[in-house]
């Protein structure tokens, strides 16, 4: 599950973290990726939440120039959670809603480092993928080595054959900003 590059991607939706415990290697890593969505003019796609690694990457894109996409469910705006950096916002209904709304916006999905949603994310594009109903791929960014335990895992799915095909047709891996440019480029 390595570099193959994808098509220009304009429109990016980032799958994160919305936790503000987290090392600060991840912010740092969200920082300079929102920056770089800014200065490349790109939409950003994402969750809109104002917590973690979410906020990080909004703030910083909006910075730069992006413009930013918010597919909001509404338990996010109950609880008050709605980032205010938003140029467009999607309101949906629940998280499948705003899975698939992000999955149809945008041209490439990016994982940061995340937890149980952000697995849930990842999974829900790719298990659409595999059966056609689309051809986008996610990008692990898999700063620190953060996905290698999950890397695993797939690769044993391949290997023991519960995978039709290989992942690397749906999941790419980016393990450093460098490779991620080449393959958004």
């Amino acid at each position: 599950m390595h570099e193959k590059r994808t098509a220009m991607a304009n429109k990016i939706a980032i799958f994160c973290s919305a936790s503000d415990s987290i090392a600060s290697v991840y912010e740092e890593k969200a920082r300079e990726l929102g920056a770089w969505i800014g200065r490349k003019n790109k939409w950003l796609i994402y969750g809109g939440a104002n917590l973690g690694l979410m906020d990080t990457v909004a703030r910083t894109a909006k910075e730069y120039g992006a413009k930013v996409m918010g597919i909001v469910p509404t338990k996010l705006e109950e609880h008050g959670a709605v980032s205010d950096f938003l140029d467009v916002t999607f309101r949906s209904v629940n998280l499948s809603d705003r899975k698939d709304m992000m999955e149809q916006e945008a041209d490439v999905m990016v994982a940061l480092p995340g937890g149980v949603g952000t697995l849930d994310e990842i999974f829900h594009v790719v298990a659409a993928a595999t059966i056609g109903y689309h051809g986008k791929k996610v990008i692990l960014y898999n700063i620190d080595g953060f996905w290698n335990g999950l890397l695993s895992f797939l690769n044993e799915l391949e290997a023991k054959h519960f995978t039709r095909r290989p992942l690397a047709q749906y999941l790419q891996v980016a393990n450093s900003f460098d490779e991620l440019v080449l393959m958004l480029e």
